[in-house]
């Protein structure tokens, strides 16, 4: 069977991108997702994200890791929003329904802004953070970014005790400057560094906030660019009102057969 598809990058996170209002990929079969995000043997993406009715609200977005695993992913709930809005489902402002519930969603052009969940704890160790905005994130602040054997580091969190059976993002964090932190993720599900993490950012820039008191809102540079994440600190481990922007773009279409 030949399937339309569109592939959507946000800051170099990138998805497959389908319409499924008609129900021609059975989202229980996870070796479509397999097929399609693998770089040799298929489109080649971080994750597969199909859209589909909703009875409530705009649309539903189901989202597939590169494994066949689903969570909840904040670029790809932008890109969804973006590609929401190129199959005229939506105009400028959406409320959609994703794994961990509804999300608001505004969008201008290339940029979108994604309504993330509130976060009502944080867990900081003497050495980390660990903050789940969506999907768990394991947080630790290293001097030298750019020299960690990102892989080699995050397996020793990914697989450990705690983690190793559900899983967990491994994100690596330097102060950049007053109000900018960079950062660098390990995700679960791809197994292996991405260029971006919307999820991850919005977690790093939530440290940031406790760590360095950084006010919204905080810049995070990442591999494939820069976003921004707006919020609202209710107390030192507790936030609402928290916002992921960035770009979401389209790259390309085509057909391919399932």
């Amino acid at each position: 069977m030949n399937i339309p598809f569109y592939k959507y990058q946000g800051t170099g996170n990138d998805f497959v991108m389908i319409d499924n209002r008609d129900k021609i990929i059975d989202k229980s079969d996870l070796s479509i997702a397999k097929k399609l995000c693998d770089r040799r043997f298929g489109i080649g993406a971080d994750g597969l994200i199909l859209i589909e009715n909703h009875p409530e609200v705009d649309f539903d977005m189901i989202y597939f890791n590169a494994d066949g695993t689903q969570s909840f992913c904040g670029n790809g709930s932008r890109c969804a929003v973006a590609f929401a809005n190129f199959l005229q489902i939506i105009e400028n402002k959406t409320r959609f329904n994703a794994i961990d519930g509804i999300h608001e969603a505004t969008i201008s052009g290339e940029k979108v802004e994604l309504k993330m969940g509130n976060v009502k704890a944080v867990e900081q160790g003497s050495e980390y953070f660990f903050i789940n905005t969506g999907s768990p994130h394991y947080i630790e602040y290293r001097d030298n970014l750019s020299k960690i054997e990102i892989v080699t580091e995050a397996h020793k969190v990914r697989y450990n005790e705690r983690f190793k059976t559900e899983g967990t993002n491994v994100n690596y964090v330097q102060k950049e400057s007053d109000n900018s932190l960079k950062m660098r993720t390990y995700e679960r599900g791809v197994e292996g560094e991405t260029l971006s993490c919307g999820t991850g950012a919005t977690a790093v820039a939530l440290s940031g906030a406790i760590k360095y008191k950084l006010e919204s809102p905080v810049e995070i540079k990442i591999l494939g660019g820069e976003l921004s994440i707006k919020f609202n600190q209710i107390s030192e481990n507790q936030f609402d009102d928290i916002w992921l922007i960035g770009p979401a773009v389209q790259v390309f279409e085509g057909i391919v057969e399932v």
